[in-house]
């Protein structure tokens, strides 16, 4: 079963996170950061990785822990559910569109943590959620997951649109990479004989 439940416990924050990489996409997430939980809502979706997240963070702070300990959890929770990749495609794609906005996203399930981020955004805040933190919490959930990840904004006018397009997009790329590979269903992807 291609599941997993991870609990991290910081003094800044309290996190659970529980997965299926074999979902429909069902998703229940709790972290007190409105924006955020819709952007994982769309990340479970679009992914059909169900994804469970409660989180209780110093909010009275700002966001910052609690979407970064997020992506370190969930990343966690991921590299927990794919065990030694036997089997999967291990790459994914996808060019999204959204309104103004299109990010594509490129990404390898290698085990070789790596982020590039070419996304700007033109305004500083998308309601209370500070917009450098969509950058924090893939670049923990690439660090923790062990991705080679790389986003690319190619336009957008809208920071809604061009966030959410960002989150689609990842998901419908880590859709394809985790997928069964039908054709080399008992085969690492890779000629190292690991991941």
């Amino acid at each position: 079963m291609r599941k997993a439940e991870i609990t991290r416990k910081t003094a800044e924050t309290a996190i659970t996170v529980a997965i299926d990489l074999d979902g429909t996409g069902q998703y229940a997430n709790e972290t007190g950061v409105g924006f955020f939980d819709h952007m994982l809502d769309q990340l479970a979706r679009h992914s059909l990785v169900d994804l469970k997240v409660r989180a209780k963070g110093d909010l009275h702070i700002d966001d910052h822990h609690t979407v970064e300990d997020c992506g370190i959890a969930i990343g966690q929770a991921l590299a927990q559910a794919l065990g030694d990749k036997r089997g999967i495609r291990r790459y994914g794609h996808f060019c999204l569109a959204m309104d103004d906005a299109q990010v594509m996203t490129a990404l390898d399930l290698s085990g070789r943590p790596y982020l590039v981020w070419n996304v700007d955004f033109p305004t500083a805040k998308i309601g209370t959620l500070d917009t450098e933190l969509v950058r924090e919490f893939f670049q923990a959930l690439s660090t923790h997951g062990g991705i080679t990840l790389h986003v690319d904004r190619i336009h957008g006018i809208n920071s809604h649109h061009i966030a959410e397009a960002a989150f689609k997009s990842v998901a419908r790329a880590l859709r394809m990479a985790v997928e069964p590979d039908q054709r080399a269903s008992d085969l690492l992807p890779s000629t190292k004989g690991a991941l």
